[in-house]
């Protein structure tokens, strides 16, 4: 049984981000092993809404005591909002990161991308495969 917290409602990426789909816009953050990966969290670098996205692309920076890493888009489309209260409170990302630390929001041009996704069973193993 793994340490970390894995939402069954969501998709991963191989790059520890998750996405939530309501209608075709997509919640995205990083996911708990990445959090914990990064430690203390101190900053972070949003995306501007309205900017057009591909899958794969790095989108936002999160920086922590330990390292900086660039956030990328899940799925591709355009940022329709982000979570303008987290560059003032970047601990979010640390105590809540499925929740209140999510960092933006896509509204997503290809559907499909979004079933190519990990879930949450699969991105366990990846996560146990990162940390042996």
């Amino acid at each position: 049984m793994s340490e970390y917290t894995f939402k069954e409602d969501r998709r991963y990426t191989k790059t520890h981000e998750w996405a939530l789909l309501e209608g075709d816009v997509a919640t995205v953050g990083i996911s708990d092993y990445a959090q914990h990966a990064l430690s203390d969290v101190v900053y972070v670098e949003l995306p501007e809404i309205g900017r057009q996205v591909e899958q794969g692309e790095a989108v936002a920076v999160v920086e922590s005591v330990k390292a900086a890493e660039d956030v990328y888009a899940p799925l591709s489309g355009e940022i329709v909002a982000v979570n303008e209260d987290l560059p003032d409170n970047p601990e979010w990302v640390n105590e809540d990161p499925y929740g209140k630390g999510w960092f933006f929001r896509i509204k997503v041009a290809n559907p499909s991308e979004y079933e190519q996704l990990l879930d949450a069973a699969a991105y366990e193993k990846v996560v146990e495969e990162e940390a042996h």
